[in-house]
């Protein structure tokens, strides 16, 4: 087992003063540096910057971080939250690492999902049915994972299907596997 022991600090983010969401610091009783390598090449849509030593990932609307010494959640309801998703990326980590002499390690780095790639793909009409103000907004909510794409009620129609099926195929690589 690569990681035994952690301390979880949860903050408030600095640029929502107020917001009922959090994000979680784990502090690592082991460096994981050498596994990042190997989340890199099985976490799907996962950006990992070699020189830096960071992996950052999106999973369940979430940005998880994966530092030498640190695992960063955003996006948390709580404190049971934040113990439960770290728990999930502990168990992720040191799985991954017990797994390493079946797995390819990459140095790949991706390119995160861009909004004006997923905007592109939208009907571009601003009719407000997803609760957005524009397209455009509901755009930078489903690349941030914030937004389900059936949210969309006028890419339900038959004539998009190419579009929501592109827009959903785009969506689950950025994604990339829930552990």
């Amino acid at each position: 087992m690569l990681i035994e022991r952690y301390e979880l600090e949860l903050v408030s983010p600095p640029c929502e003063p107020g917001s009922e969401r959090w994000s979680a610091f784990a502090a690592l009783s082991a460096d994981i540096s050498q596994a990042l390598p190997y989340l890199n090449a099985t976490l799907k849509g996962a950006i990992y910057e070699q020189a830096a030593q960071v992996l950052s990932w999106r999973s369940g609307g979430r940005t998880i971080m994966f530092r030498p010494r640190e695992i960063a959640v955003s996006n948390l309801e709580d404190r049971s939250e934040a113990e439960a998703v770290v728990q999930r990326m502990l168990k992720l980590v040191n799985r991954t690492w017990e797994e390493r002499e079946r797995i390819q390690p990459s140095m790949a780095k991706r390119e995160p999902l861009k909004a004006l790639d997923v905007y592109k793909l939208l009907p571009r009409t601003n009719c407000k049915a997803c609760g957005q103000p524009t397209c455009f907004t509901f755009a930078l909510k489903l690349a941030a994972g914030q937004a389900d794409l059936d949210a969309c009620l006028p890419l339900l129609a038959e004539e998009r299907r190419a579009q929501r099926e592109q827009l959903a195929s785009l969506l689950q690589a950025a994604e990339g596997v829930t552990s």
